[in-house]
């Protein structure tokens, strides 16, 4: 028994030693990473300040193929133009990976209050509403700040038009005030139809309108009455509710001309820089291809697309040979569905464990400030080493995710895949979201190139440094 106790005990004084040893590697690789790539980070800043094309990419994307709705050619074309482009960029291994995705067609719209005066509504029907007939929706409107208005007043809302005013809040982070006021948009149909109600408006997800509607993605449910939805401005719901409180008799004209298509083809655009020591081992960076069918997407998500392709082109410019894949991936349909994310989950999902970290750009092109990061305690901590490379950038800081960094993403994230999310200046990103005003216009050479730098510096750190990110 004695003998075993010994036994038991020197395994034990290994395994401590062991862990010691590793504990103390890694501190090592934390402190030297900042060091030892202090040289190739000038570099790859210097390439993208200097003769960075992100610019010139992104106005193509912008100017000559337009918004790029799931399902349309403006999608298809740009599909093509990003394959051109990373074969001409010198990236490995460029191809498309198929997607089957919705295919949702706005045509016509229009809305009008007809009492207690005429007053033309400026609304976006919401992505995958469905139409009214032509002679539209005509109903009298009842007002709800939240859902537990909503449900106090019940079946009285039923033959009527539910508005959803419940403001972005001000006072909360961005992101939480986003969450919170987009419920109204993503499920307002549902719980008003569970009532009776024939259509439902939703106040604009922002909180800075010149009478500028605001789409975005809705769903139904199973066994739920689908009604027509759409957004209106701030300025038309402020209106509605000044009416309402008064106690006067608001009604209105709906009329919608969207209708869901069947299914169709689309892709994942991919291209490489093969590792030269592990290529099996992989760095995924990636921005959405698509965008809402107002504006150009320029911001959501054509910004996201170029600082990927950009970053990876000026490794690649730089001959740079990192241990590791970097692999881009542009994906198609992140706006009303991730049936892109899941096309390249079911391609891909038996080597989730070969995928390292995951990085999508997904925040605009605005000043880049950091990275978001959801994984172990000692990736967060090498994240946070590479990020000193950052700071002549001012886009050094880390922040830890509560859920994933990024929607495309998130099916890696789940697959237990550490996740990155680069963090822009997002101060004005709700001001122009999915309207017309997402344009070129917005964005600033600069800032595009400041963030090439950021997410190249990142992205071949991670790549080449001498241990791999640790789950």
């Amino acid at each position: 028994m004695r003998l075993i106790q010994l036994v038991i005990l020197s395994l034990c004084i290994v395994l401590v030693g062991n862990l010691v040893t590793i504990q103390a590697q890694e501190k090592t690789l934390e402190k030297n990473l900042s060091k030892d790539y202090a040289r190739v980070a000038s570099q790859i800043m210097g390439a993208a300040l200097v003769e960075g094309q992100a610019y010139e990419k992104l106005e193509h994307l912008s100017d000559n193929i337009g918004n790029r709705l799931s399902g349309s050619p403006q999608l298809n074309q740009a599909i093509e133009w990003a394959m051109e482009t990373m074969k001409a960029d010198g990236l490995e291994n460029v191809h498309s990976e198929m997607a089957k995705v919705p295919h949702w067609v706005r045509g016509q719209e229009s809305a009008e209050i007809l009492t207690p005066a005429k007053h033309r509504l400026t609304i976006l029907g919401l992505g995958g509403t469905i139409g009214t007939s032509p002679e539209g929706v005509t109903a009298e409107v009842v007002v709800v700040r939240n859902f537990d208005e909503l449900d106090k007043l019940g079946e009285q809302v039923k033959g009527k038009i539910v508005l959803y005013n419940s403001p972005m809040r001000k006072d909360l982070p961005t992101g939480q005030a986003y969450g919170e006021a987009v419920r109204y948009r993503s499920i307002g149909a549902v719980r008003a139809a569970k009532y009776g109600a024939v259509a439902a408006l939703v106040r604009s997800v922002t909180t800075v309108s010149l009478n500028t509607p605001h789409t975005g993605a809705m769903r139904y449910e199973d066994g739920v009455a689908k009604i027509p939805t759409a957004a209106v401005t701030i300025e038309n719901a402020e209106l509605m509710q000044r009416l309402f409180l008064k106690g006067q008799k608001i009604t209105v004209n709906l009329k919608l001309g969207a209708k869901t298509l069947p299914d169709t083809e689309s892709a994942n655009v991919i291209g490489e820089i093969r590792g030269s020591e592990k290529p099996e081992e992989i760095i995924l960076v990636s921005g959405h291809l698509d965008s809402w069918d107002v504006g150009t997407g320029s911001n959501d998500d054509g910004a996201g697309c170029v600082i990927a392709m950009e970053a990876v082109r000026t490794i690649a410019k730089l001959k740079l040979r990192p241990k590791r894949t970097i692999r881009v991936v542009l994906f198609t349909n992140e706006e009303n569905g991730l049936y892109g994310a899941f096309a390249y989950r079911d391609a891909h999902k038996d080597k989730f464990d070969k995928h390292i970290v995951a990085i999508e750009a997904d925040s605009g092109g605005t000043r880049p400030i950091g990275f978001s990061f959801k994984g172990s305690d000692i990736g967060f901590s090498l994240i946070q080493e590479i990020s000193v490379l950052l700071r002549n950038l001012r886009s050094d800081n880390v922040e830890r995710s509560q859920g994933s960094p990024g929607a495309d993403i998130s099916v890696l994230v789940e697959g237990g895949v550490s996740g990155l999310g680069l963090r822009n200046d997002s101060s004005h990103y709700f001001d122009i979201h999915h309207t017309d005003a997402d344009t070129l216009d917005k964005l600033d050479r600069t800032d595009l190139a400041l963030n090439v730098a950021t997410m190249g510096i990142m992205v071949y750190v991670l790549a080449d440094m001498p241990q791999s990110l640790p789950r």
